[in-house]
């Protein structure tokens, strides 16, 4: 009863805080705010898919405000995923769409608590002493850790602006760490719905492959070609343009070469003025990359760290991909639990982990993107500047070597795991 009733809490309390851009949203539709750039967007996209319009001939959509005028990047399937954002007034849209972030965020949270090994109401920590610490002291840790994950710049990012980047980090880890791992029939749907939004999530189903679910791979590859080909039944002349055309097309997304890229593609770009090559590079350390992160990933996934080998293809994925813009690195919620759950109940016995702990919040909570001396045009930047400017990228280059060098120094099990751990409370 008192687990029954703790749930409880925690849920009213992730709706309470959830309720909070919803109200702001409807006060910003009552006092004519700009709310919500990005979801501006997506709500103009639905709305120009119901009238029959062109999603991708013009650089803007007749239905954004004036704030908010900017092209419809994402892939056909996302324009009909976002109709229920077409019900309503633009910045009530984005208000929903923060309140359904932030109980996004409360769920990851609890799923990455879960696969760290900590339960919620457990007396002893074993796994987990200092969130043992912390659940005896409050049946609310999901909720403060959910708090608290909102001050971090990709979490504030996605939802100030709109994006669906924590809805679909909770979509993956569902399907992950729970349909998949309980050997679900719906094992890989929702990486392919997610997909369908955004193709970055496309990196997970190669995951699902190299990790032996090839059932689970080939369901999420279905329902994103599904989707696909119900938007080339409904709207073929887009479907068209947006994969011959739209897709490939640089100057649709945004400033890339900008500080708010931390992809390698960025990187390269910063440091070279905008050389045409950059992706090419990029995509050359990509690959270069791919073997190490798919021995450490697999390395992880047989241990039965599948929260651990997520974060491994997760952040080789934001890596290597074109564009991975801030608010895209909302993968440091799950890898900050992860390392608040290693940190023994005496802290100070093992200060490097404390160490690592300090500074991930530091690069992530820190705004150094947003606040650089320089601006976050690389035009006139200093060394300093170029340091700083490409923060995020060092957090999986770092913490992946040093977790690869750890790893292949470490013996293999002998007898790995015939499953993967399964999140259940």
């Amino acid at each position: 009863m008192h687990r029954l009733s703790s749930r409880r809490g925690v849920v009213a309390s992730l709706a309470s805080l959830a309720a909070v851009p919803l109200v702001i949203g409807v006060l910003g539709w009552l006092a004519d705010w700009p709310l919500g750039m990005d979801s501006a967007v997506y709500r103009a996209g639905a709305l120009t898919l119901l009238h029959g319009d062109p999603l991708y001939d013009a650089d803007t959509l007749a239905f954004e405000p004036e704030w908010a005028q900017l092209p419809f990047t994402y892939p056909p399937a996302a324009a009909l995923l976002f109709v229920p954002l077409a019900v309503f007034p633009a910045p009530v849209a984005w208000g929903a769409l923060g309140a359904i972030s932030i109980a996004a965020a409360g769920l990851v949270v609890a799923l990455s608590l879960g696969g760290t090994g900590w339960r919620a109401g457990t007396s002893s920590a074993k796994q987990s002493p200092s969130l043992g610490l912390l659940a005896r002291g409050t049946p609310l840790v999901v909720v403060g850790l959910t708090a608290a994950v909102l001050l971090l710049e990709p979490v504030w990012r996605t939802v100030s602006l709109g994006q669906v980047n924590l809805i679909l980090l909770a979509l993956i880890l569902v399907d992950v760490m729970v349909l998949t791992a309980r050997g679900s029939r719906a094992g890989g749907v929702l990486i392919g719905v997610a997909a369908a939004v955004k193709l970055t999530p496309l990196i997970f189903v190669p995951h699902l492959l190299f990790t032996g679910r090839w059932r689970d791979a080939l369901r999420a590859l279905a329902t994103f070609v599904t989707l696909q080909a119900a938007m080339l039944a409904l709207i073929p002349q887009d479907v068209a343009r947006y994969w011959t055309r739209a897709v490939s097309d640089p100057t649709r997304i945004g400033t890339i070469h900008w500080s708010d890229n931390q992809a390698l593609n960025g990187l390269v770009l910063r440091l070279t003025d905008g050389a045409p090559w950059s992706m090419a590079v990029a995509l050359g350390v990509g690959v270069l990359l791919a073997p190490p992160a798919v021995w450490l990933m697999l390395r992880y996934h047989r241990k039965g760290d599948e929260l651990h080998a997520l974060l491994v293809t997760a952040g080789y994925g934001l890596l290597v991909s074109p564009v991975s813009w801030t608010h895209h690195w909302v993968w440091v919620i799950p890898l900050l639990v992860m390392l608040l759950a290693r940190l023994p109940r005496d802290v100070t016995a093992a200060p490097k982990r404390l160490a690592t702990l300090a500074a991930v919040v530091v690069v992530f909570g820190s705004y150094v993107l947003l606040i650089l001396p320089g601006g976050r045009d690389p035009d006139g930047w200093s060394v300093l500047d170029h340091v700083l400017g490409n923060a995020y990228l060092y957090v999986p280059l770092v913490l992946g070597g040093l977790a690869f060098a750890k790893e292949w120094r470490t013996p293999q099990p002998r007898r790995p795991p015939t499953g993967v751990r399964a999140v259940t409370g």
